[in-house]
């Protein structure tokens, strides 16, 4: 099994170490497609997967979910977190487990997620601490010190729910003078880039596992696809997430590290716990 570069108490050491300002914001890779954000003393986690649920789920079926790298720290020790994110309902996105556990340790959160999904999460995480703050693609909303805006994303269709929100975020985060696009689960799509290109943008965190209908699961870009979407919109960095998590459905990051070189796109491929600074920009 993958060991992670930090995990447990010193992940939580670096985490409580990583400076305080305004000009420079810090990133931890938690695993699969969940990151801990902080600027400024403050922290936005989005999407985390950290507990075994689907391999228990799975594990007497015919498609056993086994994890490939131990897990990064314990929920219930992410006590100093309010603001969490959730591009979609699936699990490694919308994990009770992971959810209830920060919760309740932390006294109670703000859920961020598709409005579309507010109802499936309330059930999925009753009697946890959680207040539910709903948005869809296009509209913004503010929770100090985040704004988020939510893009379309298609796992595998742009899918909307009955009033026409659609059920796949991702979000493009803006804090002080910084900008993060995280993608949630999706492939390219027409709507996709517009709103990607409105501004500058510092980092944007995208999944490279690729869409094989073999695997019998939504699917996502590669890393080709990956490197490209970011060299289009711009981004100043790229980062990959949702692969070795689950033996079935990874990926190796060489092919995006070699796309990124053949379209000079800046990158960095982390390590779990690993913490990613990222500075402002001279000028900016």
């Amino acid at each position: 099994m993958i060991s992670p570069l930090r995990k447990d108490d010193a992940l939580l050491a670096d985490v409580a170490a990583a400076e305080d300002r305004d000009d420079a914001f810090h990133l931890w890779w938690l695993g699969q497609s969940g990151f801990l954000l902080k600027w400024n003393g403050h922290f936005l986690l989005l999407d985390p997967y950290l507990s075994d649920s689907l391999t228990r789920k799975y594990a007497d079926t015919d498609k056993p979910h086994v994890r490939m790298t131990e897990l990064v720290v314990d929920p219930a020790r992410l006590d100093f977190v309010r603001h969490v994110t959730s591009s979609h309902n699936h699990t490694d996105h919308l994990d009770g487990e992971t959810l209830t556990g920060i919760a309740r340790a932390s006294g109670g959160i703000t859920l961020l997620l598709p409005e579309a999904n507010i109802p499936f999460a309330r059930e999925r995480l009753e009697g946890a601490p959680v207040d539910y703050v709903g948005l869809d693609a296009g509209t913004a909303l503010f929770e100090d010190p985040w704004e988020l805006e939510g893009v379309a994303a298609a796992h595998n269709e742009v899918e909307r729910d009955e009033d026409g929100r659609c059920r796949f975020l991702g979000f493009l985060v803006r804090f002080g003078a910084f900008t993060l696009y995280h993608s949630g689960d999706t492939l390219w799509h027409a709507g996709l880039l517009p709103p990607l290109m409105r501004g500058s943008l510092d980092v944007a965190l995208l999944p490279i596992n690729g869409n094989k209908p073999e695997r019998r699961v939504a699917g996502n870009l590669n890393g080709t696809e990956a490197a490209a979407l970011a060299r289009a919109m711009d981004a100043r960095l790229v980062v990959p997430c949702h692969y070795d998590m689950f033996t079935f459905n990874t990926e190796n990051p060489d092919e995006f590290v070699a796309a990124c070189e053949r379209l000079e796109q800046g990158c960095r491929v982390m390590r779990g716990g690993e913490r990613l600074t990222v500075e402002l920009e001279s000028g900016h």
